[in-house]
């Protein structure tokens, strides 16, 4: 087997070269080849993924966590020859929901299902903003979890905690936002305090905020908590999207649907992976078994 293996050299603490040193024996073991790629800036990834020849490798890997898994798959679904490799990730980020829904957080242990060659389909979704297409593996989010992911974005020196504070600071200001939610053929107009869409079980710093997401059932699991909640009821219900028990709440629902639109009254930022990009509306579809990964 040969496979093109990408590695971010400076990023965390040069966590990624202390992985690819930990796993090479691995591969080693097994008499695969690694062609080695340091990335040298931010997408450098998936323009790779998207960009280079393919022909001669059985697979493309990427040491990282949600947002290096997030650049592969826009580069590889986006490729002009229509080339799809099947796809490895070695856990290095510092959130990794997707490999955690694998069951595969730890670096040797993505290693050792990527030398054994079996692979799995899985989902991805297609988002449309601002007349560009985006693909999403993780989740889409819009309202406050959103508003929290882009303040903790300045708050970096707070660590972890920053994201319990913000959400905390975002429930004194209970923002509301009226919007048409759009599900399949179903159309609600209402006042949302978040929508996000799972793909994965689990989102951020080990929220399961979608229990019953599946990677490849062709679906994607909308979590909707209404608006004009009070306070003391956001704070009691918040606390329990880390262990799922969010969705026996009243206020909240969950959708599990092929395609959806959301168009509030007034644009607004999304968090698409993690990433705080692009503006509503957006349009979003599910495109069941657009990759395999190595699992």
């Amino acid at each position: 087997m040969r496979f093109v293996i990408v590695v971010n050299p400076h990023g965390g603490k040069k966590k990624g070269p202390r992985i690819l040193d930990k796993v090479k024996p691995v591969f080693e073991a097994e008499g695969a080849e690694l062609s080695i790629i340091e990335t040298g800036f931010a997408s450098h990834a998936q323009e790779l993924a998207g960009q280079m020849d393919l022909d001669n490798y059985d697979g493309f890997l990427a040491i990282g966590g949600d947002g290096t898994l997030h650049e592969v798959v826009n580069g590889m679904l986006t490729r002009k020859d229509g080339r799809i490799l099947p796809i490895g990730i070695i856990p290095g980020g510092s959130g990794n929901s997707y490999m955690h829904d694998l069951g595969l957080t730890e670096p040797l242990a993505a290693a050792k299902a990527i030398v054994r060659g079996k692979t799995r389909p899985v989902d991805a979704a297609r988002v449309e903003i601002d007349h560009v297409v985006k693909y999403a593996i993780n989740m889409v989010g819009w309202g406050m979890v959103t508003d929290v992911g882009k303040k903790a974005e300045h708050y970096r020196w707070l660590g972890v905690s920053r994201y319990t504070i913000l959400s905390l600071v975002e429930i004194l200001l209970k923002k509301s936002r009226a919007a048409a939610l759009v599900m399949d053929d179903l159309k609600v107009v209402d006042e949302f305090t978040f929508i996000v869409a799972c793909n994965t079980i689990h989102v951020g710093k080990g929220m399961k905020m979608a229990p019953d997401a599946r990677l490849d059932d062709g679906l994607i699991d909308l979590v909707v908590l209404r608006g004009g909640i009070p306070r003391a009821r956001l704070v009691q219900i918040l606390p329990k999207l880390f262990d799922g028990s969010h969705l026996d709440e009243p206020e909240v629902s969950c959708h599990r649907v092929s395609e959806f639109s959301l168009m509030p009254e007034k644009n607004d930022i999304l968090n698409i992976d993690g990433e705080i990009v692009g503006s509503t509306p957006v349009k979003v579809k599910m495109l069941k078994h657009a990759f395999h990964i190595f699992a």
